[in-house]
């Protein structure tokens, strides 16, 4: 099969039926083979009743529903999962990607021998206030910290060769650092094309401006977790070491004042040095034992599921009766 194209969706009913019918379109203009995941993250509208409809006229539409909202990262994961193509095409459901990039994209992958292309809605059709420079500081920070140098990371509209999407792992609210996790698995072929961004024709987005907060913080976990996720000891037993060489001068000097210097009679207890060398042995010695436990935890495997589904459409997988 030459092409996977997964749709993450929540509430998404009016725009399914012309968004099927477009990517039905460009498919068979353009010859491909090709399969169409909906990951329905727990609609409360009629998305779900929309995707059996299509389903039943065309036999290349399948679908997940989710059992809740489990949050986008999940429903990709899920759609990862059982992607059979050979290039896997992500997109948003409202309408706002434009499929008609599809090929040019696939020929990226196939052709020109990228493990990943990053869509750049150059010109945007948001809000500038409130969508437009966010996402300018936030790809900032982004290219920064991660070395990626992409201009558009919130871009829904990307393209995977099939080996990336199955090693790695999208979970949290990772979706955005995608291309990130993807380098940091080994994929380092990573580029961009300037897409068609269109104004949303049905419903309200979905992201507010919480959106760029949370982004923010998960910059620093997939950056803490890039650096020093397989390997915690060495941030958390430097510091330890660190912390506790440091508190431990300070009461070795205290000690060496005491016996050899102090005429007063003072206590070393009345000192605040003595304080500042406790508390920073403390501290060490917990940096120390974080960096330990984190070891340990690292090589236990954990097969807790990070979502359910309640049903499925034209897939081989147990649905929740």
């Amino acid at each position: 099969m030459n092409i996977s194209v997964v749709i993450p969706l929540l509430n998404e009913e009016d725009s399914l039926t012309e968004l099927h019918h477009w990517i039905a379109n460009v498919m068979q203009s353009n010859g491909f083979s090709y399969e169409i995941l909906f990951i329905d993250d727990g609609s409360t509208d009629q998305s779900w009743q929309t995707i059996e409809t299509l389903q039943e006229k065309d036999n290349n539409v399948k679908g997940i529903r989710f059992l809740k909202n489990f949050g986008k990262s999940q429903a990709l994961h899920a759609g990862f999962a059982k992607a059979k193509g050979d290039v896997i095409i992500t997109m948003d459901a409202d309408l706002q990607d434009n499929p008609d990039e599809i090929p040019d994209l696939y020929n990226m992958i196939t052709k020109q021998g990228f493990d990943l292309v990053s869509g750049w809605k150059k010109k945007r059709y948001d809000n500038k206030l409130t969508k437009n420079l966010p996402s300018k500081l936030f790809n900032w920070a982004a290219r920064k910290t991660s070395g990626v140098k992409l201009n558009d990371f919130n871009c829904g509209l990307k393209a995977y060769h099939q080996n990336v999407v199955k090693n790695i792992d999208v979970n949290g609210e990772m979706h955005r650092y995608i291309p990130v996790l993807a380098k940091n698995a080994g994929f380092s072929k990573i580029g961009e094309k300037v897409v068609k961004h269109q104004a949303r024709k049905y419903g309200e987005t979905k992201f507010g401006m919480d959106r760029f907060v949370n982004g923010f913080l998960d910059l620093i976990t997939i950056w803490f977790l890039s650096r020093f996720g397989k390997r915690p000891m060495h941030l958390f037993g430097a510091l330890g070491v660190i912390m506790f060489g440091l508190g431990l001068i300070f009461a070795i000097y205290l000690g060496i004042d005491k016996l050899f210097f102090n005429t007063t009679g003072r206590l070393i207890t009345q000192r605040p040095p003595f304080y500042l060398a406790l508390v920073t042995m403390i501290l060490g010695s917990q940096f120390f034992v974080a960096g330990f436990l984190g070891e340990i935890i690292l090589r236990q495997k954990s097969d807790k599921k990070r979502y359910l589904i309640k049903e499925s459409l034209n897939l081989e997988a147990q649905a929740i009766k």
